[in-house]
């Protein structure tokens, strides 16, 4: 019969000491940090170049720190025409990706049909498709068909390009998705249309918005297509090419760190939205 009496040591857990990193672990922390420094290095010379209090056309070298030039947006009607040209293709582009992507993800995600081979094969060819050879036959469609192009065959375009993302995105979120949710709404007497949209929809919304928010960041940035495609229309990428030859203002800057900030805003937004799903 084992003694009552015990004494504290015997009944407390053997002490682990904390796990010392080894060198594999700090060695790919490193290489983690230095990745992303090199990803965002771009970014930071982009803003830090908006402050920079250049005289001359080239805004290439550190002159000193100033913040007029978010002040005098306007002193490039054309780039102000651009960047609205950008946004309002993205807009109606993702918009439309959207919709017709997340109808494609769903079908592929829960059902099985005839030629869903080939259709996967299609998706994926697009995704992987050299943008200089989807723009060119893009052109050649056009052309061919006496289409003339401008804003309305460069948003056929990004939409063309950008509908397979989002499919595969929402499709991955279907895939995970239990069907019984679904078919349980069903046997409480949910129409079909009522249960996608109160059931299957919001499980499958953060698919929806990261193909949404993949979209409009491939269409917003896009020049290879555009160039292709977008005939007497000026997108904000296609200004910027323009202008190196003679100098790339300061407002290019200034503009390229709001819309990055307003993506990041978007992306912290997003990240705390499921966060708070989750709890």
């Amino acid at each position: 019969m084992t003694s009552a009496a015990a004494g504290p040591d015997a009944a407390a857990p053997p002490h682990r000491g904390r796990r010392r990193p080894r060198w594999g672990d700090r060695l790919l922390r490193a290489y983690t940090w230095l990745v992303l420094a090199w990803l965002l290095a771009p970014v930071a010379v982009m803003i830090a170049f908006g402050f920079n209090d250049t005289r001359s056309k080239s805004n290439v070298s550190w002159q000193g720190f100033t913040t007029r030039w978010w002040g005098r947006l306007g002193d490039y009607p054309d780039l102000t025409a651009a960047v609205v040209n950008s946004l309002e293709i993205a807009a109606i582009a993702t918009v439309v990706a959207t919709a017709l992507g997340t109808g494609m993800g769903v079908a592929l995600g829960r059902y099985r049909f005839r030629g869903q081979g080939g259709t996967d094969l299609m998706m994926f060819a697009a995704i992987s498709a050299p943008e200089i050879v989807m723009g060119a036959s893009l052109l050649s469609l056009f052309v061919s068909l006496g289409v003339p192009t401008g804003f309305g065959t460069i948003v056929l375009a990004h939409v063309l390009f950008s509908v397979s993302f989002v499919a595969v995105t929402v499709r991955a979120r279907v895939a995970g998705m239990d069907p019984a949710v679904e078919e349980a709404a069903r046997d409480l007497g949910a129409s079909a249309w009522a249960a996608f949209w109160r059931v299957t929809f919001p499980m499958i919304l953060p698919g929806v918005l990261a193909g949404a928010l993949l979209a409009f960041a491939l269409s917003i940035d896009d020049f290879v297509i555009t160039q292709f495609t977008g005939g007497a229309t000026v997108t904000f990428p296609l200004w910027i090419y323009g202008a190196v030859r003679i100098g790339v203002p300061p407002q290019v800057n200034v503009l390229g760190t709001i819309i990055f900030g307003i993506g990041v805003l978007v992306a912290v937004l997003n990240a705390v939205a499921g966060r708070r799903r989750r709890g």
